[in-house]
């Protein structure tokens, strides 16, 4: 199988900004053994801003844009070498791809994309992809990593999209203010009911929520991929996930 996973800033830091060693290091030995397995990985990581925001000791995510962009400027290089430190105890090439909206809108730029994309493959490495949140600005900016996820998905023609974020899946209601609020294990149609299920923004350090991964959805199931919301906290569950057991939410892809 190929496997595009996207990791949320909600998985990868602590609310401090600072580095979630242990989720970090089991979501790598996770992807490593699934890789192992014979599966093609691609990871889609969030998480260069928020680290930024840690590694320079700043008390909140900036708001402008120059802000955040010096922000990414020194979490992407954090983000990266731990990735690269991390993969290669278990035997594993990455390579960084860093996109902008314009990239993929961009008939020749999405080809280029695509084509070392799927040299990277043959060449065994494991692509870790973001948003070029450096150069971005709202004009040229994907927007979310769920929608970029999605889109770096289709592109690969995957056979499963998984999106790992702070919550289990898509509930009724929102599980952190509504105690009778139940998990939806499986979404066969992305209908107006289920968009109005999706709420708010997320996390302080992030950029996505739920409405962000139902649009995610939408992109992948239209392309026939399967697509996984399950929580970031419990890497493991990719095993169960990969073979197709009822984790989270899965949307299923139109065929």
């Amino acid at each position: 199988m190929r496997i595009v996973v996207k990791v949320g800033t909600s998985t990868l830091a602590h609310p401090t900004g600072r580095l979630n060693i242990r989720h970090v290091e089991q979501l790598v030995k996770v992807m490593s053994d699934l890789k192992n397995a014979g599966h093609e990985m691609i990871l889609v990581s969030s998480g260069a801003i928020g680290m930024g925001v840690g590694k320079l000791h700043l008390k909140t995510r900036p708001t402008d844009m120059p802000g955040k962009q010096a922000a990414a400027a020194v979490g992407q290089c954090e983000l990266m070498y731990t990735y690269d430190k991390l993969f290669t105890e278990y035997d594993h090439t990455v390579a960084q791809i860093l996109l902008t909206g314009d990239d993929l809108q961009h008939e020749d730029r999405r080809r280029n994309f695509e084509n070392t994309l799927f040299r990277l493959l043959e060449l065994d490495a494991l692509p870790v992809i973001n948003e070029n949140d450096t150069i971005a600005t709202q004009e040229i900016a994907v927007g979310d990593n769920d929608t970029l996820a999605a889109i770096v998905a289709e592109c690969v023609q995957a056979d499963l999209l998984v999106l790992l974020t702070d919550i289990d899946g898509l509930y009724t209601a929102d599980p952190r203010h509504d105690p009778h609020a139940k998990l939806i294990p499986l979404v066969e149609q992305i209908t107006p009911e289920i968009i109005a299920l999706a709420g708010g923004k997320g996390t302080a350090l992030g950029t996505g929520g739920m409405a962000t991964k139902l649009h995610a959805a939408q992109i992948a199931t239209e392309a026939g991929i399967d697509m996984v919301i399950s929580h970031g906290a419990k890497p493991e569950l990719l095993y169960r996930i990969a073979e197709g057991l009822s984790i989270g939410t899965r949307f299923r892809g139109k065929h």
